[in-house]
């Protein structure tokens, strides 16, 4: 078959150089010239695991195609796929589709023959609809069919996602829509993924009523892993605990700074607004975006806390500053957050992240971007993990209490343990747990 992506952002080049794998053949085009000759010249814009050499297989298979040509891409296409930006609009928080009418637009005017137009952008209810009608307006005549395909790519194991997804959701209303999508994903068919078909505005809510559920998750265990340290107990054990309960289940239920990203963020907010504007308030996913939002200043309290109330002429070194792992996204993350918070409080900061750092350089100013971890935490007087990178997980212990002017240790993810900390000689605060401090063998 052949597939147009209109849009080469992170959905947009994932899902067409998976789709391309499977066989078919896919343009995925830009208005952005700068962009396209990049990838044309084998420069991948976004930080994904494996995309890069995805992207090279199929370009030299012949199955990929880059272009700023929209016309031609979409004329010759049986699908056509909206997969542009969609960020929260600056003031109300509602979903910005000046982007996606704008593809709508440029879409009816090139459609040539029967077409399936999809929405694969994250996009409130009804916008289907709206796409549908810009289309006629523009081109009465025009043959197609309007489909809703959300994604559910994890940044970081998007790829992994694409080919071996929980589901695939498609919303359409003719059977001839819903036979090109079943054949589109039909190597999923073979790998029996279950393929929901729906209507398009119950497939534009199931993927916010998916992410507010996480959202929400993630938000009730770090509000669980307050209480945790008020009364002595263990979020980690908690979380395991109600997480073996199949009606609950052990994922999100990861205490930490926050979430952030390309998805939660705008995702919850924009369900907020959708759900006002229907007279039907959630109050639940409000407290969510709410709690989510304060969770983050909080954190800089606690490593002002932890640095006994005094962080005038202090540097704080800083592992991690994309929202995860496996992503250079810096999208809400906590740390754009929390490092102007300390700086407030009279912090120098020396940070360092193994791919996040190109982008932070134009987000944060006065940081001190270091060649690697420890280069960040020499001389400093703590060192704050932020991010669960996997070289964070295995630090030389001897060496980053010698690197360090304290021996302070602030890890808001949890991934070491306080008897383990504590026998390496540090003062360690975690999340959820209780603070502890050196063993006196290694003083």
């Amino acid at each position: 078959m052949r597939v147009t992506m209109i849009g080469t952002g992170y959905v947009g080049l994932v899902s067409g150089a998976c789709f391309s794998d499977f066989g078919h053949e896919v343009t995925c085009v830009d208005l952005d010239a700068n962009k396209i000759d990049g990838l044309n010249g084998g420069k991948i814009p976004i930080f994904e695991p494996g995309l890069d050499s995805l992207v090279s297989d199929n370009v030299a298979a012949g199955r990929l195609f880059f272009s700023t040509d929209l016309p031609s891409a979409v004329a010759n296409a049986d699908a056509v796929f909206i997969a542009v930006g969609t960020p929260s609009r600056r003031g109300d928080g509602y979903a910005d589709l000046s982007y996606v009418e704008s593809a709508a637009k440029d879409i009816a005017r090139a459609l040539d023959g029967y077409t399936v137009v999809v929405t694969k952008s994250t996009v409130p209810v009804g916008t289907s609809r709206k796409v549908e009608t810009i289309i006629k307006d523009v081109r009465p005549d025009a043959d197609f069919d309007m489909a809703s395909n959300p994604e559910f790519l994890r940044e970081g194991s998007a790829i992994e996602d694409f080919k071996r997804p929980d589901r695939v959701v498609v919303g359409a209303d003719t059977e001839k829509a819903r036979d090109l999508m079943r054949a589109l994903y039909r190597p999923l068919y073979l790998n029996e993924t279950p393929v929901l078909f729906t209507s398009r505005e119950t497939a534009e809510l199931i993927k916010y009523a998916a992410n507010a559920f996480l959202a929400t998750k993630i938000t009730f265990i770090n509000e669980m892993a307050d209480i945790c340290e008020r009364v002595g107990a263990n979020v980690q054990e908690v979380s395991r605990g109600i997480g073996l309960d199949g009606r609950i289940g052990g994922k999100f239920l990861h205490a930490g700074p926050g979430y952030g990203g390309s998805c939660f963020p705008k995702d919850t907010l924009a369900l907020v607004r959708t759900a006002e504007e229907a007279g039907a308030p959630t109050r639940i996913v409000e407290a969510v975006v709410d709690v989510n939002d304060q969770r983050k200043k909080r954190m800089a309290e606690k490593i002002f806390e932890a640095c006994h109330g005094d962080l005038d002429g202090k540097t704080i070194a800083i592992l991690g500053l994309t929202f995860k792992p496996n992503t250079d996204d810096m999208r809400d993350s906590p740390s754009l957050d929390i490092i102007p918070l300390l700086q407030a409080k009279g912090a120098a900061v020396r940070a360092f992240d193994p791919e996040g750092m190109e982008e932070a350089q134009n987000l944060m100013s006065g940081v001190g971007f270091c060649e690697n971890a420890y280069d960040a935490m020499e001389g400093a007087d703590a060192v704050v993990l932020l991010t669960e990178w996997n070289e964070f997980r295995a630090l030389d212990m001897e060496r980053t209490r010698k690197l360090l002017k304290t021996p302070l240790v602030i890890d808001l993810r949890n991934i070491y343990t306080p008897q383990e900390m504590a026998s390496a000689g540090f003062e360690y605060h975690s999340i959820g747990r209780q603070p502890v401090t050196s063993d006196p063998a290694t003083r």
